[in-house]
């Protein structure tokens, strides 16, 4: 029979969800603080579920109460460092419990399934190798249900792991969504538009380990109170992943005409980004920001080439991450559909950049060009000024 007899507060849970990590077990001697960073997060996202995380050496394991798998699933989908995840039936540590349970879950699968059992033995002192314990199991359920062994390519695998305090079957892995733990990389901030790329930027980013902070340029009345909330919605989903997310509303009207007036209108959309890049420098310094993010995307449109980029890149003081540089416009798309941002970001509610722009961008600006375009504008006063007058709202999850 299942047993969690082991587990303290074992008569509140019902099951078990298994975690696995994979890049965080690479680290070397600074493992220990991604493993705490990781956990940190793991509790703070079922933190109202009723459930509890158990940390075990490689593994890590959520105990859930009754009626709160999929809720528990569905949260740890949100976990940066998270490889895969697998509702579990933990056991006694012998093989008369372990068969038991591995043909209770056998029974589950549909019929004809072909099937193998892959065994995990660390703990070295159970009396039976992995391959002895497989071979028992896949034995007894082969002959008992007349299920097909098929050891290449199985419909399903019966997975068992003997731990050296905890012992466990599944038959489901779960993908989790990979990456290092939010907050092992430093604060960065996105340069969030409202588009699609931005928002799976941001995202790309928090996969690093990054704490994301959003700055929007805001050209009111151009840009309506509806492009706004639209912002703030894309900010609501990134914040899941974090708990919070501060937005930088950045009033962009009054500099952005004085750019379109003062330079030439081929230039105007760099000239505009320019003055962004120089704004949210101002605001990441202020905010210990280490890095800029964006959704930039290499080609995609003419403010998008490498000369035009090496042009913006020049009025920032700070690195720009640009998680997307090399994606097809296809997979970002799949990507803002999979982590539920794509129905918000095709809300037809425009940008900054897409006013004002003329018919005829320049495609391969020169930095001499920008910087005569930029004559007489105190482009520094204007971005500080900008920075300065930032609204700041913070999203919480």
């Amino acid at each position: 029979m299942p047993s969690e007899a082991s587990n303290p507060n074992s008569s509140r849970f019902v099951g078990t969800i298994v975690l696995r990590v994979a890049e965080i077990f690479l680290k070397g001697a600074n493992r220990k603080v991604f493993v705490k960073q990781f956990s940190k997060n793991a509790r703070r996202l079922i933190a109202d579920t009723g459930a509890e995380l158990e940390v075990m050496y490689l593994r890590f394991l959520v105990h859930y109460p009754e009626g709160k798998k999929e809720l528990v699933l569905d949260r740890l989908q949100r976990l940066f460092g998270l490889h895969s995840m697998s509702p579990a039936i933990l056991v006694e540590k012998d093989i008369e419990s372990i068969a038991t349970e591995a043909m209770r879950q056998a029974k589950e699968l549909p019929a004809g399934s072909s099937f193998k059992v892959k065994t995990n033995r660390r703990d070295k002192q159970f009396p039976l190798g992995s391959m002895e314990v497989s071979m028992e199991v896949g034995g007894r359920i082969h002959t008992e249900l007349g299920l097909p062994v098929e050891m290449r390519k199985p419909d399903y695998e019966v997975q068992i792991e003997i731990g050296d305090t905890r012992s466990f079957v599944y038959t489901q892995t779960i993908a989790g969504p990979g990456g290092l733990p939010v907050a092992t990389a430093g604060r960065v901030g996105l340069l969030l538009s409202g588009g699609i790329d931005s928002p799976v930027a941001g995202w790309a980013a928090m996969r690093r380990g990054c704490v994301l902070s959003a700055i929007y340029f805001h050209s009111f009345p151009y840009t309506g109170d509806k492009s706004k909330e639209k912002v703030l919605e894309l900010a609501k989903h990134l914040a899941a992943y974090q708990t919070k997310l501060r937005v930088h509303v950045v009033h962009f009207t009054e500099v952005q005409k004085q750019l379109r007036e003062h330079g030439p209108g081929d230039l105007a959309v760099l000239l505009y980004r320019r003055m962004m890049m120089r704004t949210a420098n101002k605001i990441a310094q202020a905010h210990h920001m280490k890095a800029l993010v964006t959704g930039e995307n290499l080609g995609q449109v003419a403010s998008q080439t490498l000369e035009n980029i090496g042009v913006i890149q020049d009025a920032s003081e700070m690195p720009i991450l640009r998680p997307l540089i090399t994606y097809d416009k296809l997979d970002i798309i799949a990507k803002a559909q999979e982590i539920g941002t794509y129905e918000t970001s095709i809300l037809p509610y425009d940008d900054c950049c897409s006013l004002f722009v003329p018919k005829h961008p320049a495609t391969k600006a020169r930095i001499a060009d920008l910087v005569r375009a930029e004559e007489g504008l105190d482009v520094d006063a204007l971005a500080q000024g900008l920075a300065n007058d930032a609204e700041e709202i913070v999203i919480k999850a």
